[in-house]
């Protein structure tokens, strides 16, 4: 009885945080994240992950920066590399991690179309170039998911990012085109040079953590040919599946 009794406290402590965290971290309620009357509106959320010794993932872990204004909203976030166990011992980069931009249109006053998203991944050379930007630096990154195939062309990405004319931030426009549903996307977000900077540092502090170097430094000493089976998994998310 206290045992069925215990279980059922733990299962309601469970669902009280899970609706809280939904509340205020929901990326479908953006109006939550910020009660606050700006013009521009920035923060980041995160929720904790913890592995165990196979390296399942016990908690997923939520953490982004976004940026919201007028006419668009922004958020960057890192994507982990992805592992597998070799026969021969030890583990392999599986998939590369990259830092995701995600897009989405305003259709109000701090509202936004959460359905219409749109993103692109800087992969660990874009992110490079990107934090090596100067003030009046412009960078342009196209990327094309069918580029080896027939079906090249079908769908173009273009990311540029431009400095405003007074050196106060960047422009990151997002362009994508869709020959397959006949649409034409276009998402410009003014960012300021704060939120740039926040960007700069974050995206230097998780360069080497996409690229995987981050397991390989951490691992305890001595232990890199005797205990291979740690393999750190994380979410598949990729710029095409929307």
């Amino acid at each position: 009885m206290l045992s069925r009794l215990s279980k059922q406290l733990s299962l309601s402590a469970s669902t009280s945080r899970n609706l809280l965290f939904q509340k205020w971290f929901s990326p479908n309620d953006g109006t939550s994240l910020w009660s606050c009357s700006f013009a521009t509106q920035s923060g980041t959320s995160t929720t904790r992950q913890s592995f165990v010794a196979d390296g399942s993932m016990t908690d997923k872990i939520f953490a982004s920066y976004s940026v919201y204004k007028g006419k668009a909203a922004l958020s960057t976030s890192p994507m982990l590399p992805t592992f597998r166990k070799l026969d021969s011992g030890g583990v392999k980069l599986d998939r590369k991690g990259s830092i995701m931009l995600t897009f989405w249109p305003a259709v109000g006053e701090r509202k936004y179309d959460w359905e219409k998203k749109q993103c692109f991944a800087l992969s660990a050379t874009e992110v490079g170039s990107m934090i090596n930007m100067g003030p009046q630096d412009t960078r342009e990154f196209f990327h094309d998911p069918a580029m080896l195939s027939s079906n090249a062309g079908q769908v173009r990405k273009s990311l540029s990012i431009k400095p405003h004319a007074d050196g106060s931030g960047y422009f990151f426009s997002l362009n994508v085109v869709n020959n397959i549903l006949k649409t034409n996307e276009r998402f410009v977000v003014p960012v300021t040079a704060a939120e740039f900077a926040v960007m700069r540092t974050a995206f230097s502090f998780a360069l080497p953590r996409i690229m995987g170097w981050d397991q390989y430094s951490n691992q305890p000493l001595g232990t890199a040919h005797k205990n291979p089976s740690k393999v750190l998994p994380h979410l598949t998310d990729s710029e095409w599946d929307k």
